[in-house]
């Protein structure tokens, strides 16, 4: 049998737990230092450099750093219009933020179901099929009138239907070029801020005039300012 000595006696309730010091804290202060420390690492990795403002009037993705304007790509966003009822594969409208990130190193036109990549490559504009290829960022949002995006699996993403890049043809989320979505996906972080409006850009992002905007049909990968 081993003993008591070699195995430790059992806490009662309320008692102080040991630090590296050797002092005592007590079991809620415990509590408090691990919920700190919780909060101090997620801070750690948030990225509160850059922000993505999407116009869904304009089928368009600005991407920001530090409130300047890096790039614009052309997206699209749901055909079904815009809202976050469930059930109604609306694109929400408001103030969201990447809740995280799947697809690291997934070649492009990787098909991902439930998150999952599949194995199998679909080529772009593949007749018959509309997956989610390449890459995810999975939005969380933060207002009411967005409060069931996380839970409707509300993504940015890659699709093979390039050809309807620049048109409102989704089921909710917002659908890039696999160039594209890697391009965004290797610059924003967890954290990052994602407002999606029904407005043009020019009105929210400083500095975007219409005519310097990249049209839905130009195939550069981006715009740098």
């Amino acid at each position: 049998m081993t003993s008591n000595a070699f195995m430790g006696r059992a806490r009662a309730p309320g008692a102080s737990h040991l630090v590296t010091d050797g002092s005592a804290i007590g079991p809620y202060q415990a509590v408090v230092v691990l919920a700190l420390a919780l909060i101090l690492s997620s801070c750690a990795t948030r990225d509160s450099e850059h922000r993505i403002v999407i116009s869904a009037r304009e089928q368009k993705l600005a991407l920001l750093e530090k409130g300047k304007l890096i790039m614009t790509y052309p997206i699209s966003t749901s055909k079904f219009g815009l809202g976050d009822e469930r059930g109604s594969f609306r694109t929400p409208l408001g103030n969201l933020e990447i809740a995280d990130k799947i697809g690291d190193g997934a070649a492009p036109g990787m098909v991902f179901k439930d998150r999952r990549r599949t194995g199998e490559i679909v080529n772009v504009n593949a007749p018959g099929r509309d997956p989610i290829v390449t890459r995810i960022i999975w939005l969380r949002g933060r207002e009411t009138q967005n409060a069931n995006a996380f839970a409707r699996d509300i993504y940015i993403h890659g699709t093979p239907e390039e050809r309807n890049i620049g048109l409102p043809m989704s089921y909710g989320c917002i659908r890039m070029r696999s160039s594209d979505i890697i391009n965004l996906y290797n610059v924003v972080g967890r954290g990052a801020e994602v407002t999606i409006v029904d407005a043009p850009l020019a009105t929210i992002v400083p500095g975007l005039s219409s005519g310097s905007q990249m049209a839905a049909t130009n195939s550069a990968t981006m715009v740098i300012r």
